[in-house]
């Protein structure tokens, strides 16, 4: 589901964030870093910021919006030096401004401490107190100047103790950490990179001719002309400086890496545990076919999450795969984005249908997900009008009952429409014929993963991570203990399905009442 500039206010599924790290003398660190981040900008649009350092002293800018529209030539070439790592963000923990951008910076005993995180933590409550028992009333740093994100806390309490250094720090502090986190940090010499032990969130390593790469998708990787070593394991810390890349385990790998990134948050180019997302989305597509067969013309997929799966149903079904959707690429955060009142107009931003192609046509639409609705219901209206026969919708995974506390910024359980009607409910809600999702057991068997090795929380309830109580669990938990309203809704880091097409989307879109 794509409908994050349908509808700005309503958000799904955000994917969390992106983060990238490089040490390589003698190579333009910052632009690498750049072209990292662009080609992980998927993972988070909000804010992207670049670190770098020369081995005496870190700078680091940052700012809110695209990567591309964060940075120009002149603001790349004033970060120098030989290690550099980078974050576009997807808000988390805390609100979207400018002082929770990353990379956070933050003071040790002996140097400076940057640091970008990928991910949630579910312990922030925890780590709070952990920051308030050393630094009492008197916060210091990035928290005391408005930061209110789990990754702050962290920064802070790598600060650690007079005559340690930072890994040691480190090795004592990822333990006691509770959550989804794939980090990148670094001192004025040193890049390092941890994954959480469930390694709920992906993190690679690679190699350059002079030196070496770690981001959180393999695709940042090719765009930089790196090749792929090795996934960071869960549980696993490295650092890497002039002697090479140096391994320690700070806990026992216990795997539940996320469904939902074959599913939808991974780029379709990226593998994850050795499993091809585009292969596992058109296997998907396959067992979705096989499992939920209808009489139609043609397979048309949402563009473009629902391609690879459609492709796989096609394939399957022997329906032939047609392109219903023309997608604007150009159409981004910036746009100046239509008011209500012009909206009803029917202004389409981000995606017309094909009219010569779907009219008169019995249509199979493939999607990812269903979040609340909304876009399947604006996806059903366009075909409408285009002059479809008979719109059969089919999903690629199961539906999404339960929230994410571990990196996805899924809406709060009450507005999932999954978890309060029926599938046949649905069906009426969003305007469809027909629809069908695809059993877990198929969505698992596709991506070829042990099922106790990946985390299904949002379809089945099943949190492999324990959560606190309700209390001590939230986006906005910091805002809240601070006397500060919270304005966004409780989740993760990464923009998800819903989220794409979202500031399009007409009143009718967004109720039920046009069933």
């Amino acid at each position: 589901m794509l409908n994050h500039d349908l509808l700005p206010d309503e958000k799904g599924p955000q994917d969390e964030c992106g983060v990238f790290g490089v040490w390589a003398p003698g190579e333009e660190v910052a632009k690498l870093a750049y072209y990292g981040l662009y080609a992980i900008q998927h993972r988070g649009q909000e804010s992207a910021g670049i670190a770098t350092s020369d081995g005496q002293r870190i700078n680091v800018y940052k700012d809110m919006g695209l990567v591309s529209q964060v940075f120009d030539e002149n603001t790349l070439n004033a970060l120098t030096g030989h290690l550099a790592l980078g974050h576009c963000r997807y808000s988390t923990t805390g609100a979207s401004h400018w002082a929770n951008a990353q990379p956070t910076l933050g003071a040790t005993h002996d140097g400076t401490v940057a640091l970008a995180h990928n991910g949630n933590l579910i312990n922030t409550a925890e780590l709070m107190e952990m920051v308030q028992a050393e630094q009492g009333d008197q916060m210091r740093g990035e928290i005391a100047q408005g930061n209110t994100t789990d990754t702050a806390l962290v920064t802070a309490l790598l600060r650690g103790r007079e005559g340690e250094t930072l890994e040691d720090t480190a090795m004592g502090l990822l333990p006691k950490l509770r959550g989804a986190f794939s980090f990148v940090f670094m001192t004025e010499s040193t890049l390092y990179a941890a994954r959480d032990p469930q390694g709920v969130r992906p993190l690679v390593l690679g190699r350059l001719d002079r030196g070496w790469v770690v981001a959180s998708e393999q695709p940042a990787l090719a765009t930089v002309g790196a090749s792929f070593i090795r996934e960071i394991e869960p549980g696993e810390l490295i650092a890497i400086d002039e002697n090479g890349v140096r391994s320690r385990r700070f806990a026992e790998a216990k795997r539940a890496g996320c469904v939902f990134e074959y599913v939808y948050l991974a780029r379709p180019d990226a593998s994850i545990n050795g499993r091809s997302v585009y292969e596992s989305r058109v296997e998907m597509g396959r067992q979705l076919a096989r499992e939920n067969d209808a009489e139609a013309d043609i397979v048309i997929p949402v563009p473009e999450s629902g391609t690879p799966a459609a492709i796989g149903y096609a394939e399957e079904s022997g329906i032939p795969f047609a392109h219903g959707f023309v997608k604007n690429a150009y159409v981004g955060r910036t746009f100046i984005q239509p008011s209500q009142t012009l909206r009803q107009l029917g202004i389409k931003l981000k995606l017309n249908a094909l009219e010569p192609i779907i009219k008169g046509k019995r249509v199979i639409v493939v999607d990812d997900s269903i979040v609340r609705g909304n876009t399947q219901r604006a996806i059903v209206r366009m075909l409408r009008e285009a002059g479809a026969a008979a719109i059969h919708v089919k999903i690629s995974s199961p539906p999404i009952k339960w929230p994410c506390f571990y990196g996805i910024d899924f809406a709060s359980r009450a507005e999932l429409i999954a978890n309060g009607a029926t599938i046949e409910e649905i069906t009426q809600s969003v305007g469809a014929d027909s629809l069908a999702y695809i059993s877990e057991d198929g969505m698992i068997g596709a991506t070829e993963q042990p099922r106790e090795r990946l985390c299904t929380a949002c379809f089945t309830g099943d949190y492999p991570i324990p959560l606190p109580t309700s209390d001590r669990l939230g986006k906005n938990l910091l805002e809240r203990s601070n006397g500060n309203p919270a304005t966004e809704p409780e989740g993760g880091c990464d923009p998800g399905p819903d989220a794409e097409f979202e500031s399009t989307l007409t009143d009718a879109d967004r109720s039920a009442t046009n069933a």
